[in-house]
């Protein structure tokens, strides 16, 4: 990606993409240069145009989803609270009574007093 970005960075700042410029372009910054990727880089975008290149890409990138797939936990609640969603609140509650209850089993005396 660094030197596809180096590329268009070259071709922005009105320098022709080659081997050279994106090589000079990530000296200045302090980034070591593949030799031999940026050869694959600069031979792909050969004789292709940059803005056309991107619309192409821009177009492709429609297809993919990118709605996010993390967020789905968090409409359960709703959806659980829209169907009758209470329930589960009170089963909670009765666990923790039934709790309290089961510590005053002893009375007041535990096993080794």
């Amino acid at each position: 990606m660094r030197y596809v970005a180096a590329a268009l960075l070259v071709a922005l700042g009105g320098g022709d993409v080659s081997e050279a410029n994106i090589k000079k372009l990530l000296d200045g910054v302090g980034i070591d240069c593949d030799s031999e990727k940026v050869g694959i880089v600069v031979k792909e975008l050969a004789g292709k145009n940059l803005v056309e290149l991107i619309a192409e890409g821009n177009s492709k990138l429609a297809s993919v989803p990118s709605g996010g797939g993390g967020g789905g936990g968090g409409a359960a609640a709703p959806a659980a609270a829209a169907a009758g969603g209470a329930a589960p609140a009170e089963a909670a509650k009765e666990e923790v009574e039934e709790e309290k209850e089961e510590s005053d089993d002893d009375m007041g005396f535990g096993l080794f007093d």
